[in-house]
């Protein structure tokens, strides 16, 4: 079988920054069934004390996500957070605008806060911006993180939380920028209210960060000029930046779909630049990073959710049943994310459970984890320390949206002991195995530690029996000048290696 030869060369001394671990964050939303028979399901033979279903807990933990997005989403947009608080018994059932659906509020603050502590995550939290705005948001804060001795803290107390949750995370809305979103808003309006709310917020505790929204995607018209105005009003305020994108394969054209990852490059590069344009033009000392808050792939279950009847308690809603050249481009899209880890500090899968997620329930039977839970588990528990400048040498093929895709994506993660490097690698080539060099550099290869692959499998072929697994890769052979290893066809790789 013919060959092509790609190669990655590890360079010690050109660091592109140290990775911020939320940048393995997920989302947790009110919307179809992430919430309600996802990770919280009452009487389920796999339910703790407080209903929340221990399978989805134990796969949760084997991704080790450290942040989670709540409550949504478009959701936030049309949410009042009192609803959810206080005895469920009391608790209104309220109609979901932004999903046309009914919440019932069982699942609200105080449980996902306990739900938390079972995954060992901290919570990024949204305010609504759409139907409600600074006086909602500082409500929220002081019944979250002011200790005691004010109305909304003594309600938390009341409610059995004697200590703050300390929510130190906090998206300003979602989605702004959309025409589909509840209270949408220019520009102007957004950034003075994002502006004022963050300084309402900060007056109760100072300690916290706070994201505004950036444009919902690279393709939206005010792109560019929306996120110039926002951080332009707001900028003292403000220390992240949100972008949110998604990808599919429609057009079953999957060398064009695994490019993708090339879109979200461009992407991220335009609203770093953004940033620093309007830093240089404040003279600020300040520098804005940014919050990847939504990404993932999302087009499998767009015709089912279009028949939905209206009104429903948690519906089959956003159910993609992901196949393996969909685990091929989150492998990239993580890639793409670490060659930004100087900038890009906190990203969020969406979603996290049922709803476009690397897991799935069945709300009479056990969790099981989709093809991109594999590639997202790898880098998140493996993706630790500072990111090496990759200097990747590929051939590369076109498509009809991009001129020169390589073949082959990597990217080096030197740990913070300084003695294990982390190599990530997608082919994206379909018939043909690359010859793939783990060049040395600066360093010395002692010995490789894990030759992994996620290969073999048919590019439309799901996980919905359980049958897919990692592998080793054991073509790999160590000499002088580095690692030299056989990338399979459309596969996903890892390898650690010993260095000096």
């Amino acid at each position: 079988m013919f060959h092509v030869k790609s190669s990655i060369t590890l360079d010690k001394y050109a660091p592109v920054g140290q990775i911020d671990e939320r940048i393995y964050g997920s989302f947790i939303e009110h919307l179809g069934r992430a919430v309600y028979t996802g990770i919280y399901q009452p009487g389920h033979p796999s339910a703790d004390e407080n209903g929340f279903r221990q399978d989805v807990i134990d796969l949760i933990n084997q991704l080790n996500v450290p942040i989670i997005r709540y409550p949504g989403g478009n959701f936030v947009s049309g949410f009042n957070w009192e609803d959810s608080i206080g005895p469920k018994d009391a608790r209104p059932r309220r109609l979901d605008l932004a999903w046309q659906t009914s919440e019932t509020n069982q699942f609200g603050l105080h449980e996902f806060m306990q739900w938390l502590d079972k995954v060992h995550a901290a919570p990024m939290m949204a305010v609504n911006l759409g139907t409600r705005g600074i006086d909602a948001a500082r409500n929220l804060i002081e019944y979250t993180n002011f200790p005691k001795g004010s109305y909304y803290s003594d309600m938390r107390r009341k409610n059995g939380a004697e200590a703050p949750f300390n929510i130190k995370t906090w998206c300003l809305g979602n989605e702004m920028d959309g025409p589909w979103q509840i209270g949408h808003k220019d520009a102007v309006a957004y950034g003075k209210l994002a502006d004022e709310t963050a300084h309402a917020m900060r007056i109760v505790d100072d300690t916290i960060e706070t994201v505004a929204c950036g444009s919902s995607a690279l393709t939206m018209p005010t792109f560019g000029s929306w996120e110039s105005t926002v951080l332009d009003i707001a900028y003292d305020q403000v220390d992240y930046l949100s972008l949110h994108r998604y990808y599919g394969n429609q057009d079953n054209d999957t060398p064009n779909f695994l490019a993708q990852s090339l879109d979200l490059d461009d992407f991220i590069s335009g609203v770093v630049a953004i940033c620093d344009a309007i830093k240089a033009r404040k003279h600020s000392k300040k520098t804005i990073n940014l919050s990847l808050d939504e990404w993932n792939v999302w087009y499998h279950s767009n015709d089912h959710d279009a028949q939905d009847a209206k009104w429903q308690e948690h519906p089959h809603k956003l159910e993609d049943i992901y196949n393996f050249e969909d685990a091929l481009l989150v492998g990239s899209m993580l890639i793409t994310m670490l060659h930004h880890a100087d900038r890009l500090k906190m990203a969020c899968l969406a979603q996290l459970v049922n709803v476009i997620a690397p897991i799935m329930t069945d709300e009479n039977g056990g969790a099981w984890a989709q093809s991109i839970f594999y590639p997202f588990m790898q880098v998140s528990t493996l993706g630790k320390g500072t990111v090496l400048t990759p200097i990747v040498k590929s051939e590369t093929y076109g498509t009809k949206e991009f001129a020169a895709v390589p073949y082959v994506d990597g990217v080096a993660v030197l740990n913070d002991a300084g003695d294990t490097a982390t190599v990530f690698a997608v082919n994206k080539s379909l018939d043909t195995p690359q010859e793939f060099t783990i060049a040395a550099g600066d360093f010395q290869f002692d010995q490789v530690t894990l030759s992994s692959q996620f290969a073999g499998y048919g590019l439309k072929e799901t996980n919905e029996d359980g049958h897919m697994r990692l592998a080793d890769n054991t073509s790999y052979y160590l000499a002088d000048d580095g690692v030299h290893v056989t990338l399979a066809p459309a596969s996903w790789n890892v390898f650690q290696i010993k260095v000096q």
